[in-house]
């Protein structure tokens, strides 16, 4: 039986596809932007490779998943004390993720910012349809959440603020109030990166560091976030100089050795306290949980290379002492999509046909607790326990704000922060752009420009690195 989310999605779908097929000559969404996909050997062996990859010794967490601290956070932009005497030489990093609604009004209004940024990146669905799906969606996010939840808050919103206030606190311990961290949400009013970043302006900062706290970079994680921030920048630029002076970004850090030891160090944490005296290490199945990602994504970065060199990288660290390890992908089942497997689900009753007698399902894909993470997984034991109820299922929480973690994803941010203090002041002036050229080589020598045309010929695609 298909869980609520994936119920959900698969009404999403047909509807969508059904309504398209029956309007052809609807525009669809078009492509956005030049966030190309790289294939070639050199990058996978980069990805699976991390440079200075080494364990690390990491203190120890034994708890399995808790219940976590279910805290709205209110509706009001971030605060911070008056500025001490630091200059004008400062950095404000920006730190984003995508943000969960806390009041169920808010769940059309969500859902129809999701379909623009996530859905328009992979599925052929025309534009006009996302306000109405979003209504519909809502309904049954309601039904979900409120009723078969029992009235569900997202915790997410409130352990992103303790992520974001740990990470302030780590980089002012070296910079003071020359530093600030700010968060945005990429669904999520009063937070969304174009309110953020005139907070940022109206405070004087002209240097920024565009970070996701997102694990792996794709066009669903750090592309929609640079492209929220172009839009916005944009938006709020004033005068003959942009006010933005620097700028640095952090895609993601799938590939990090800090990060990579810690999911490692957290699934032995675990069966040691909870069931290394019940079971032999060839019993215990490990599921390294990823976000599910549709194989075509319009020639965008889908985000598989680098979720599946992550779950290499964990998996290195395990297989000599626990056998039974598979990646398994939380997926948006949608009809027409081609999404990676095996599923999450599907993953775990592998490792059981194998003869796993208890299973860990660890997010390794996740550094923040969502509904993903909490009601999709927890959809997913239920239907494994139907079918085998002899078998232990252990549901392992996100790192949210464990202090090594944001220690180290402090840590990550201190070369760009760095660098961005040490440079000088780059001013960029938009009227000096020059006007997009359209031009065509002939064969006879011919060369000729259109000004104002909006499109260039290009030999090759954009790489994002």
């Amino acid at each position: 039986m298909a869980s609520a989310p994936a119920f959900r999605w698969r009404i999403f779908c047909l509807l969508s596809f059904s309504l398209f097929f029956l309007n052809p000559c609807q525009p669809l969404s078009p492509p956005l932007g030049c966030y190309s996909r790289e294939t070639d050997a050199l990058r996978w062996r980069h990805l699976h490779t991390p440079p200075g990859y080494a364990p690390a010794l990491l203190a120890p967490h034994t708890h399995a998943m808790e219940e976590p601290d279910v805290v709205a956070t209110p509706e009001k932009l971030q605060e911070h004390l008056p500025l001490s005497d630091a200059g004008n030489n400062r950095v404000a990093v920006l730190l984003m993720g995508y943000g969960e609604v806390e009041s169920y009004e808010d769940f059309a209004n969500y859902n129809e910012q999701a379909l623009n940024l996530l859905t328009a990146k992979f599925a052929p669905v025309p534009t006009w349809i996302y306000p109405p799906l979003a209504r519909l969606l809502a309904i049954f996010d309601r039904h979900e959440w409120g009723h078969t939840h029992h009235d569900f808050i997202s915790p997410h919103n409130a352990i992103f603020e303790k992520q974001r206030a740990g990470i302030e606190h780590e980089l002012q311990h070296r910079w003071g109030e020359s530093v600030r961290v700010f968060k945005a949400f990429n669904f999520c009013a009063p937070f969304l990166p174009k309110q953020v970043l005139a907070e940022i302006k109206s405070q004087g900062f002209d240097k920024l560091l565009i970070y996701p706290l997102l694990v792996v970079d794709s066009i669903f994680t750090s592309g929609i976030a640079v492209e929220q921030v172009n839009k916005a920048l944009a938006e709020i630029a004033a005068g003959s100089e942009h006010w933005v002076k620097g700028m640095r970004y952090i895609p993601s850090f799938y590939n990090q050795p800090a990060y990579i030891n810690l999911m490692a160090q957290l699934v032995e944490d675990a069966i040691a306290s909870k069931l290394a005296g019940q079971y032999l290490p060839s019993q215990i199945g490990i599921v390294l949980m990823n976000h599910g990602c549709p194989h075509k994504a319009k020639g965008f970065t889908s985000g598989i290379d680098e979720s599946q060199a992550l779950y290499e990288l964990v998996r290195e660290r395990l297989i000599h002492r626990y056998p039974l390890i598979s990646v398994g992908w939380l997926n948006h089942d949608t009809p027409l999509i081609e999404w990676t497997q095996p599923s999450a689900e599907q993953a775990a009753s592998n490792l059981t046909d194998l003869g796993a007698k208890a299973v860990v399902m660890m997010p390794i894909g996740f550094a923040t607790e969502n509904h993903e993470t909490l009601l999709d997984v927890e959809h997913i034991i239920h239907a494994l326990q139907r079918r085998r109820p002899d078998v232990t299922y252990l549901q392992m929480p996100c790192v949210n704000e464990r202090p090594d973690f944001l220690q180290m994803a402090a840590e990550w941010a201190v070369p760009h922060i760095e660098a961005l203090l040490s440079q000088e002041a780059v001013s960029v002036k938009p009227q000096m752009a020059l006007p997009a050229l359209h031009s065509h080589d002939h064969h006879n020598g011919h060369h000729h420009h259109h000004d104002g045309h909006g499109h260039h010929h290009h030999d090759g695609g954009h790489h994002h690195h």
